[in-house]
């Protein structure tokens, strides 16, 4: 039995109450798959900006926090959920390296190795690839317009400059020679791009606070002192960056108590306390980010820091033969488990506890692990030498094989291409 007719004022009363309400669902309901659609795998990127990949070296302690979304960000793109700083190394000399060493004239002659008479190189040719998406290919177009008239700094050690030169050769060859210049102040280094109105540039800071290591040319020093809260020493030099890359962590390895000076270098009298490893490298650390904090603009500016670079310097710690180190290495090291030694895993834990605490955004570069795997890419002996060789030395290529810096081109690329990734694709 159908149902009675509705009354005609009724029906009347419910033609006025849909012909009201369509439009306003009409509207709703776009807006929702509008935004479904455009921000769909993209929600928790543009809700938290803190990038802390070391979650499994040490359980979090306070809950994450969250950011608004930074300058410079495509993450519209992103692929979602992707670990960048897990994965493997591919064989791909179709797309490596990505410049040739013959045509980036500010490599070092520290990191020139094939001009130094290296015979092999298959180093050049491996590509990280991390488990279960791609990393973005690096874009030295969008890398320059995105510099236009901004400045971007690596300040550290000089496996900080090896990612600063890395970065200038990856871009250099889209700049006209008159038009591009680099220059050395005492402990600053610019690269000028003259009609980008911009600069990359490095400033030599390896503890980041005041040390008696801070000689750009003469500091190699074995008796190392690191001032307490010095900071502003070295971080006048470095306001008004835009996308700052931080990196200390070898020069605090001395295989004992670090000194720390209580009072100025200037003092007659000098107080000087030993502690930990561990407790001064949170105190740069800590200091550092003090240091941001008061000086960086979150809203405006980006901060990186690149983790511990390793060094291949024993060969047992991979399981060979007890002697040897990274000299005459073409391989890398097969086991993805390998971590080395205990000290980096005390170290990634301070990085982790303070980074995890901070008020200021940190994009963390985890290249520790991906790199650990790399002892065929080190410069080993093929390089400019500081000093002349003894006759000892020359027959014993191990006793004097650099087992702590990167050939370039070569594995200091990949860590720029995952800085690349974390600017525009966090």
């Amino acid at each position: 039995m159908k149902p009675p007719p509705p009354s005609s004022s009724s029906s009347t009363s419910n033609l006025i109450r849909k012909a009201r309400l369509s439009p306003y669902l009409f509207t709703l309901l776009a807006f929702v798959l509008f935004v479904t659609i455009l921000y769909g795998q993209d929600l928790g990127c543009i809700l938290g900006q803190l990038d802390l990949d070391i979650s499994q070296i040490q359980p979090p302690s306070t809950p994450k926090k969250h950011y608004k979304k930074l300058p410079f960000t495509k993450s519209e793109v992103r692929e979602n959920g992707c670990d960048y700083f897990s994965g493997q190394w591919v064989w791909d000399p179709l797309n490596r390296p990505l410049y040739q060493e013959s045509e980036c004239p500010y490599i070092q002659p520290q990191l020139t190795c094939q001009e130094h008479g290296r015979p092999d190189r298959d180093y050049q040719f491996w590509r990280w690839q991390p488990h279960g998406c791609s990393l973005p290919s690096f874009n030295a177009s969008l890398m320059l317009e995105t510099l236009r008239n901004k400045k971007m700094m690596f300040v550290g050690d000089s496996l900080n400059r090896g990612q600063y030169v890395s970065m200038v050769c990856l871009l250099h060859s889209l700049i006209p020679d008159n038009a591009k210049s680099m220059e050395t102040f005492g402990s600053l280094t610019v690269f000028t791009m003259k009609d980008y109105n911009a600069t990359i540039e490095f400033y030599w800071a390896p503890f980041l606070l005041e040390s008696n290591s801070d000689d750009a040319i003469i500091h190699r020093v074995s008796d190392r002192v690191v001032r307490r809260g010095s900071i502003n020493k070295h971080g006048k030099h470095w306001k008004g960056v835009d996308i700052m890359v931080f990196n200390t962590y070898l020069w605090w390895m001395t295989g004992l108590d670090m000194k720390i000076l209580q009072g100025s270098f200037d003092d007659e009298e000098k107080e000087i306390v030993e502690v930990s490893t561990e407790d001064a490298y949170r105190m740069g650390i800590k200091s550092m980010l003090r240091w941001a904090r008061k000086n960086m603009d979150p809203k405006k500016t980006r901060l990186f820091f690149t983790s511990m670079s390793p060094s291949h310097q024993k060969s047992q710690d991979w399981g060979a033969e007890a002697g040897g180190n990274c000299y005459n290495q073409t391989e890398m090291i097969a086991d993805p488990k390998y971590w080395g030694t205990d000290c980096r895993k005390s170290i990634m834990g301070v990085l982790g506890d303070v980074f995890r605490k901070s008020r200021f955004p940190v994009t963390f570069l985890n290249i520790t692990q991906l790199s650990l795997y790399r002892k065929d890419a080190h410069t080993s002996i093929y390089k400019k030498q500081w000093s002349p060789l003894t006759p000892e030395q020359i027959a014993n290529p191990t006793s004097y094989a650099d087992c702590v810096h990167w050939c370039l081109p070569g594995l200091q690329d990949t860590w720029n291409e995952l800085l690349f990734a974390k600017l525009f694709y966090p």
